[in-house]
């Protein structure tokens, strides 16, 4: 919509309106890329407050650009429409930082979150082979849309880059070819432009991406192409026997006390189970009314009651009780003991001992 209302349009208004306002959202390109790949693959998909260090580029140049976006329309688009039309000259200065340092700056800030996103799939996936000794078997897939995504942004990102420093430097020549021409308007918006259509048209290609599966999930070694692909696809468990089934293989689960580690959450369950996190999460709250968090939590605080009630209270602190379980901390715990057994640890301890 930016590229049309600028360079396309030939309306002042629609100039004056995509000339900058619509800068700061492009340095939430990056972040929102990164953002994506980290849910996608990481167990822990909260969003934490570090995360929000990530904003901080889009925030300065929303604070930057302040004295162009309060000054009237009429100025903007005369502005915007002498700029894009005859003197391509985009210097123009803002808080701390001209247009021109911006505009490079949005490029080169994709093509850094770019590389981030796929270093962090790559160290991602060290991590769940030395953990778990495997990948989630729909790995690959992730894997080839995450890089055909990526790489068209570097695309896109590298041409209006270089776009940008032929209109500052002397051309360059390669093989005979002036990199004045490569980089040429005609040249910058049919592959910016042609990367934006390709990028949505590639996402029909992933189906289970296209359909958001995008959990762990099983081996399909000896099923049709077809069937993998429905098999890929989640679907809500509704039927009793499908309950059944889920009741079997989670209370078989529950043996071996999962919900006590730390970092446990609905990815690691999924991937254990082999059943997608959608299907869970379906089961938790169509069957047991409860969220994830919520069942976790139960898990958590009826073993800890067990552990009172076999006489273990007295070897350990309330700290330590509730470090045994997962939580991250003692008033956390306290809270979701209050909330399940209605009486605070201490209390529920004293009338044990009585």
């Amino acid at each position: 919509m930016v590229y049309f209302g600028l360079h396309y349009s030939k309306n002042e208004f629609w100039e004056g309106i995509c000339f900058v306002h619509f800068l700061p959202l492009s340095f939430l390109l990056g972040p929102t890329l990164f953002y994506y790949v980290k849910h996608t693959v990481s167990e822990k998909k909260d969003f934490q407050l570090f995360d929000t260090i990530h904003l901080i580029p889009a925030v300065f140049v929303g604070i930057a650009t302040l004295p162009f976006t309060l000054l009237p329309l009429n100025i903007k688009t005369q502005m915007a429409h002498q700029i894009v039309n005859y003197t391509e000259d985009y210097s123009l200065n803002f808080n701390w930082v001209t247009f021109e340092q911006l505009l490079y700056g949005r490029s080169i800030h994709v093509i850094f979150y770019a590389c981030l996103s796929i270093g962090y799939f790559l160290r991602n996936k060290k991590i769940l082979l030395k953990k778990y000794g495997s990948i989630p078997t729909n790995h690959p897939i992730i894997q080839r849309w995450f890089f055909i995504l990526i790489i068209l942004q570097v695309v896109i990102a590298g041409t209006s880059l270089g776009h940008m420093i032929t209109l500052y430097i002397k051309p360059v020549y390669f093989l005979g070819i002036s990199s004045h021409s490569f980089f040429s308007e005609e040249h910058f918006f049919t592959i910016c432009g042609g990367g934006f259509f390709v990028q949505n048209f590639f996402l029909f290609l992933f189906p289970n991406i296209l359909y958001g599966n995008i959990s762990y999930s099983i081996e399909f070694d000896s099923l049709s192409t077809l069937q993998k692909f429905k098999s890929s696809l989640a679907k809500p468990a509704k039927s009793f026997d499908e309950y059944i089934e889920i009741d079997h293989q989670i209370s078989q689960y529950l043996v071996e006390l999962p919900f006590i580690k730390k970092d446990f959450n609905l990815s690691q369950m999924s991937f254990d189970l082999k059943i997608s996190e959608r299907n869970l999460s379906v089961y938790l709250n169509a069957k047991l009314k409860k969220t994830f968090g919520e069942w976790k939590n139960d898990q958590r605080i009826d073993h800890v009651v067990q552990l009172i009630n076999d006489g273990h209270a007295k070897l350990y602190t309330i700290e330590a009780l509730s470090t045994m379980v997962g939580f991250q901390s003692r008033s956390k715990f306290i809270d979701a003991f209050k909330q399940r057994q209605g009486v605070t640890p201490s209390a529920y301890i004293k009338t044990k001992k009585a």
